[in-house]
């Protein structure tokens, strides 16, 4: 099959990559309809991370089901299904409340920017989708698997809310859906915080009320003038660097929360200046699991339309492209066509 390999930082190559197979009877093989690049997956590209050997790329997914493990219960061949990028059992005590992605046997799933792959703890890890999507909702449903989810639990951590002020730090894919899920989630007011033209259009189509430009301190001091001084009820960070997080923190009001989705970079907290800011931070790798049947029923109604997130459509073959738009920021996500 062909998949995507990450040799070195801007190094992206396509190539032949041995069939995925059933290893373990919880296994299953799908058959990818679609997949796409994420943000994350630029840390490594511009060598924020260390490429130490050639590396199976992907971890957001949308496919039919090929195959199952003998133990495999709740999906099976021929079935439309969604993943989140960490295998779960779904039933240990952490999935059940909540926090599939601390699952006490997660997995990392990868290798999802290719035509096929293997997804562990099928039964925990898949949502099958009651019949075929139609192929204009397959955008959507691939969001849900990642960028959706994310900004989910980021809204969720800020609790985010009728009555509520939410401002969303970081205009990426996740920053975005944020915004769409504190719209979801009944927010009064959604301050995106963005210099890009074309990110401001789509924060504001997603249900943002106000854009503000300033970053840092001077992100922090158009917050406050907003909110009369006091900062936002709810701040959701979405990028993961040390200016991301304080700028976060500082546009928040005492008493009020901070969900941080964005996965963290030499991020480092004063301790007296948290102490004194009486603010709740909630975060870290989204449990997407949670989330995803009530995602897919969204999706299916037609009441949200995460794949607009997606501006840059490329074919599998193409992934260094999509790469190289997203880090020059050309676009917000590139979606790959299997």
């Amino acid at each position: 099959m062909r998949g995507v390999v990450m040799h070195a930082p801007g190094d992206v190559r396509v190539e032949q990559r041995e069939d995925p197979k059933i290893l373990h009877p919880t296994d299953a093989v799908i058959r990818l309809s679609a997949s796409c690049v994420c943000g994350s997956d630029l840390w490594p590209y511009r060598g924020a991370e260390a490429v130490e050997e050639p590396a199976a790329m992907g971890h957001e997914y949308v496919g039919v089901v090929e195959e199952v493990g003998s133990e495999v219960r709740n999906v099976q061949p021929g079935q439309f299904v969604i993943g989140s990028f960490f295998a779960s059992d779904n039933t240990c005590e952490i999935c059940r409340s909540g926090y599939q992605s601390s699952c006490v046997h997660r997995e990392l799933v990868g290798g999802a920017q290719a035509q096929y792959m293997r997804v562990p703890l099928a039964d925990g890890t898949l949502v099958a989708t009651s019949e075929m999507p139609s192929e204009d909702l397959i955008p959507s449903f691939l969001a849900a698997s990642d960028v959706l989810g994310t900004g989910w639990f980021g809204a969720i951590g800020a609790q985010a809310g009728p009555g509520k002020t939410v401002a969303v730090v970081g205009d990426g894919a996740v920053g975005l859906l944020a915004v769409l899920a504190a719209k979801q989630l009944g927010a009064e007011r959604i301050i995106a915080m963005s210099r890009h033209e074309s990110r401001q259009s789509l924060a504001r189509d997603f249900g943002a009320t106000d854009i503000v430009t300033e970053r840092g301190d001077e992100g922090v001091a158009r917050i406050k003038e907003l909110t009369g001084g006091l900062g936002a009820h709810s701040v959701i960070e979405a990028v993961g660097t040390q200016q991301s997080m304080l700028q976060a923190i500082g546009s928040t009001r005492a008493g009020g929360h901070v969900g941080f989705v964005g996965v963290s970079h030499d991020v480092a907290l004063d301790g007296q200046q948290l102490f004194f800011s009486h603010v709740h931070l909630h975060g870290g790798p989204a449990p997407v699991r949670q989330y995803l049947p009530e995602l897919i029923d969204l999706i299916f109604k037609r009441e949200i339309d995460p794949g607009k997130v997606f501006d840059l459509a490329l074919p599998l073959d193409e992934a260094a492209e999509a790469y190289k738009a997203m880090d020059e920021r050309r676009a917000i996500k590139a979606l790959l066509r299997v």
